[in-house]
C-alpha cells in the first residue's frame, strides 16, 4: 500500500508544502490529492517567489497586471489568489466531507506585518475575504505582535495556521492564544466549530542550529546531534494532548472547538548524513499534520515506514532536554533566534516577490 495513504490509517494527515500553476494547470496537485491522499496545501513567500520567478504560465498575467497602476503587493496578490482558490477547491470535497477537519490551503500574511498586530489582523480579514473560500487558513507568525492577532482572528471567526514557532515556548503561547480567541469568539456568540487552527512548529532548522552548538562544544555532546528537533516535537505532542484533550478545554470541545493541531513544518532533512525522513517517520500520530516539500514526499511514497510513533519515546525526549541543558543548550533562547532569523528569510523573500512584480 502506497506509504502517504497508510500515514492517514494513522490519524495524521499530509498536506504539501508548495504550491504553483504548474502543479495545478499540470494536474499534478490533483494527482496527489487523488492518489496519495494529500490533504492540504502550505504556502510561503519563498514558494510564491520559486512559482513565479521560474514558472511559465505567469508571465501573460503579470505583464498584464504591470500594466494597471496597481502597487507591486497588489499585483502580488492578484497572482496567487486565484491560485489559492483552486486548490481550495480541489480540496473543498475532502473539507466538505471531513466536517472541515481537513482540506485546508495556507496563505501568509506579509511578513512585513509580523510586528504590527492591527496591520496584521486587518491583512488577514482582508485576504480571508478575497480568497473567499471556507477551507482556507491566514498564515501569522509566532511573534509577539503575532499572538495578539492570532487571538483577534480567531474571535473573528478566521481559521489560522500559525508559522515560525521553533520551541516549546513557542508551542505554549501560541495554543494559549488560540484558546483566548475561542473564547472570545464564544462570548460574542460566534461559531466557535467554525473555526480550524494548526500550529506549525518548525523541525530540520532546530537541528542545524543545536547540531551546530554541540559540534562547537564537541566531545560527549557529539552524541546528542540529530536529535533536539524530534524530541521537541514529541514532547510539544504531549502538551497537546493535556490541553487539548484534558479538563481546561472540556467546555470548548462541547461547544463544537477544534483542537488546534500540531503541524511538523521545514520537514525536508537538510544534513545529508541523517535519514530523508527524519522528521517524519518518527511523528506519525492522531490530529497531527506533517506538510512536506515535493522530495520528502517522494520519499515517502517511496520507502516510507509507517507506523503510530509520536507518541513513543517521551522519556528519552525528556532526557534529551536535560542532557542539552548540561551542554548549555537552551532550546527556548534556539528558538527566539530561529524565529528572528526565519521571520527575517521570509521578508528577504517577499521582498523578492515584489521585486518580481514592481
Amino acid at each position: 500500500m502506497n506509504p502517504l495513504l497508510q500515514v492517514r490509517q494513522h490519524g495524521q494527515q499530509i498536506w504539501l508544502d508548495n504550491l504553483s500553476r504548474t502543479l495545478l494547470n499540470d494536474g499534478e496537485l490533483a494527482r496527489f490529492i487523488a492518489d496519495d491522499g494529500v490533504a492540504g496545501v502550505t504556502t510561503n513567500p519563498a514558494i510564491f517567489h520559486k512559482a513565479i520567478a521560474g514558472g511559465r504560465y505567469y508571465e501573460d498575467d503579470l505583464a498584464a497586471l504591470k500594466r494597471q497602476p496597481l502597487s507591486a503587493e497588489a499585483r502580488y496578490e492578484a497572482l496567487v489568489i486565484p491560485d489559492v482558490q483552486r486548490a481550495c477547491d480541489l480540496l473543498a470535497p475532502l473539507h466538505r466531507d471531513s466536517a472541515g477537519s481537513a482540506g485546508y490551503v495556507s496563505l501568509e500574511v506579509s511578513p512585513a506585518l509580523a510586528h504590527d498586530a492591527e496591520a496584521t489582523v486587518a491583512a488577514g480579514l482582508r485576504l480571508k475575504a478575497a480568497v473567499g473560500r471556507p477551507n482556507l487558513l491566514i498564515k501569522v507568525p509566532a511573534t509577539a505582535a503575532g499572538l495578539i492577532a492570532i487571538e483577534r482572528l480567531v474571535a473573528a471567526g478566521v481559521s489560522v495556521n500559525v508559522t515560525l514557532m521553533f520551541s516549546l515556548a513557542h508551542v505554549d503561547a501560541v495554543a494559549a492564544a488560540y484558546v483566548r480567541g475561542l473564547e472570545a469568539l464564544q462570548r460574542s456568540g460566534g461559531d466557535v466549530a467554525a473555526v480550524m487552527s494548526v500550529a506549525s512548529l518548525f523541525l530540520s532548522r532546530v537541528d542545524t542550529l543545536v547540531d551546530r552548538q554541540l559540534e562547537e562544544i564537541s566531545g560527549g555532546a557529539l552524541e546528542l546531534r540529530g536529535k533536539a528537533a524530534v524530541a521537541t516535537a514529541k514532547l510539544a505532542y504531549q502538551r497537546y494532548m493535556a490541553r487539548f484533550h484534558g479538563p481546561a478545554f472540556a467546555a470548548l470541545r462541547e461547544a463544537g472547538a477544534r483542537p488546534q493541531y500540531m503541524l511538523w513544518a521545514s520537514t525536508g532533512t537538510k544534513n545529508p548524513a541523517y535519514s530523508d525522513l527524519l522528521y517524519v517517520e518518527p511523528l506519525i500520530g492522531p490530529e497531527t499534520v506533517n506538510t512536506l516539500p515535493d522530495t520528502t514526499l517522494a520519499a515517502l511514497r517511496d520507502h516510507g515506514r509507517i507506523a503510530s510513533t509520536l507518541a513513543e519515546g517521551t522519556a528519552a525526549a525528556e532526557r534529551l532536554f536535560a542532557e542539552l541543558s548540561l551542554f548549555g543548550v537552551n532550546l527556548d533562547d534556539a528558538g527566539e533566534r530561529l524565529q528572528r532569523e526565519g521571520l527575517a528569510q521570509f521578508e528577504q523573500a517577499f521582498a523578492a516577490l515584489l521585486e518580481l512584480t514592481a
